[in-house]
């Protein structure tokens, strides 16, 4: 299964990594596309280290990056700048979408 989590807020990492935990714990597939506020997680370090879980994949929205002010670089290369493409792609690939 794959698991697409949508972050458009910065007010639930926890959530986010508890979802991602348990995804991956059972073999499944989790993609994160953050966007609006949920750009603000690039700049915690918990967020970031997701990205090196194996089976989840990263991506961000480089608009909402560049509107917000958040400096992108010295990410690691698994987190992919991208556009709404990115997310089209997540909720048209994933079996499940939850949006936080």
């Amino acid at each position: 299964m794959i698991l697409g989590i949508l972050v458009n807020t910065d007010r639930h990492l926890h959530h986010v990594i508890g979802l991602v935990r348990a995804a991956t714990q059972k073999n499944h597939e989790v993609v994160i596309f953050a966007m609006d506020t949920g750009i603000k997680l690039l700049e915690n370090d918990a967020f970031i280290e997701l990205s090196s879980t194996p089976g989840v994949s990263m991506s961000y929205c480089d608009y909402n990056a560049g509107q917000q002010a958040i400096r992108t670089d010295g990410l690691p290369e698994e987190i992919i700048c991208g556009s709404q493409l990115n997310n089209s792609m997540m909720n048209h690939d994933a079996d499940r979408v939850i949006v936080l």
